[in-house]
């Protein structure tokens, strides 16, 4: 249909994907969390506007021109995986500075406000280097293209849409869930401080994934 080879299938892989925990979802998890909704939503159109870019690019055939120089995957995932572990490491220093704090009022935990005006960029930046949606593009997406269909575009759309609806509802429920634990976190900073640095070693595993992630 739509020349979709299988559309359940597909269905049920994106579903499981969006649901697996990635760089992306982290970090829209930890901005509502600490910045609370609105610039939580920022980094939501920001993802989202990142994976478009992913898919036009897909379409346009992107994925064949990595795997026919294998060089230029290789600089993606070095840039991509230095960006996951940067962002790791800041939050690992928040998360050490939180501990650091833990007896100081509750006004010396929040996190610094000029942060929350680069929002939009890192959350564009990381996603147009999410190892995860990469190699979802080039391994998964591309096999239920049917190419002897007359209308690719068509469905390189269809299958975009079902993808990033599925990625709007899951990063909303996000971003609903951070802002619920923003009031937890401020009564237990040991707690906050503990689920911040889990979430930076998370960020540095995204990395060695990257680093490690064949074309």
């Amino acid at each position: 249909m739509f020349g979709i080879t299988d559309l359940t299938t597909y269905v049920i892989g994106t579903a499981a994907i969006i649901l697996l925990p990635g760089p992306n979802s982290m970090f829209c998890l930890t901005v509502a969390g600490q910045y609370g909704v609105k610039p939580a939503y920022r980094a939501l159109l920001a993802i989202l506007v990142g994976d478009t870019v992913l898919l036009l690019a897909t379409a346009l055939g992107a994925g064949a021109l990595l795997k026919a120089v294998p060089e230029l995957f290789h600089i993606i995932k070095m840039v991509g995986g230095l960006y996951l572990a940067w962002i790791g490491w800041n939050l690992l220093r928040g998360a050490a500075k939180k501990w650091h704090l833990r007896h100081a009022p509750p006004s010396a935990h929040d996190a610094p406000k000029p942060a929350v005006q680069h929002v939009f960029k890192r959350a564009l930046a990381l996603s147009l280097t999410n190892p995860k949606a990469i190699l979802f593009l080039l391994s998964f997406f591309v096999q239920f293209v049917d190419p002897n269909y007359p209308h690719p575009l068509l469905t390189f759309l269809i299958l975009s849409l079902i993808l990033q609806l599925f990625s709007f509802v899951y990063l909303n429920v996000l971003v609903f869930a951070g802002h619920g634990l923003t009031h937890a976190f401020r009564r237990h900073t040991r707690i906050s401080a503990a689920c911040m640095g889990l979430v930076g070693l998370m960020f540095m595993g995204f990395a060695v994934n990257m680093w490690m992630a064949g074309v």
